[in-house]
């Protein structure tokens, strides 16, 4: 990688800090608080809040009709997405394992808290379940197909690649055969359970 990749990185890397440092002070800022792992909410802020909250009928009533004909193309595609989440879970726990890949932990990938908020009402609350599950997958396949890549062929392609995951910024140089035999050893060791 050229001393330019490095110092891009080296900014994006701060830059990232940056915004989670601020995204923590935002979170500080809240009104609520974190408790053996639950979001508790202070009275105050509920009573507050539940005046926002539409029931679901107007809601309903009141929504986009492009938003209400789009529903029977939204919530189908949890099939796939289970399935998806099932397929990919069963070929991590077999492929790493016999690779001696260290597995992706599935869990942190998923976050539902939302649906505790109490100005959203049962509809709301259910598309924000949803969406969370369907992000969750999305992230946790990207993760344990980013560590399949590096494993199998870690190397870059001759095209630029939107949004690349991380591990590809180390992968070797598309057409560098020499590099690609000794890097591409030392990628996929990185990968080991055993460390």
């Amino acid at each position: 990688m050229n001393e330019n990749y490095r110092r891009i990185l080296s900014r994006i890397a701060k830059l990232e800090d940056e915004l989670h440092e601020e995204l923590h002070k935002q979170k500080q800022r809240m009104d609520s608080q974190i408790e053996n792992g639950k979001v508790v909410f202070h009275k105050t802020m509920i009573d507050a809040q539940m005046h926002l909250k539409t029931n679901v009928l107007p809601w309903l009533l009141n929504s986009k009709t492009k938003n209400l004909l789009s529903l029977p193309f939204i919530y189908p595609l949890i099939v796939p997405l289970v399935l998806l989440d099932v397929c990919v879970s069963i070929y991590q726990l077999i492929c790493f394992r016999l690779y001696g890949i260290a597995r992706v932990k599935r869990s942190i990938y998923f976050v539902f808290d939302r649906h505790l908020l109490p100005y959203l009402n049962g509809i709301e609350k259910f598309n924000c379940c949803y969406c969370s599950y369907a992000n969750g997958v999305i992230a946790y396949v990207r993760e344990v197909a980013s560590k399949t890549e590096q494993y199998w062929c870690p190397i870059k392609h001759s095209q630029n690649i939107h949004h690349a995951h991380t591990r590809y910024l180390n992968f070797t140089e598309y057409g560098e055969g020499e590099d690609y035999r000794i890097k591409g050893e030392k990628l996929r060791n990185s990968l080991s359970s055993k460390k």
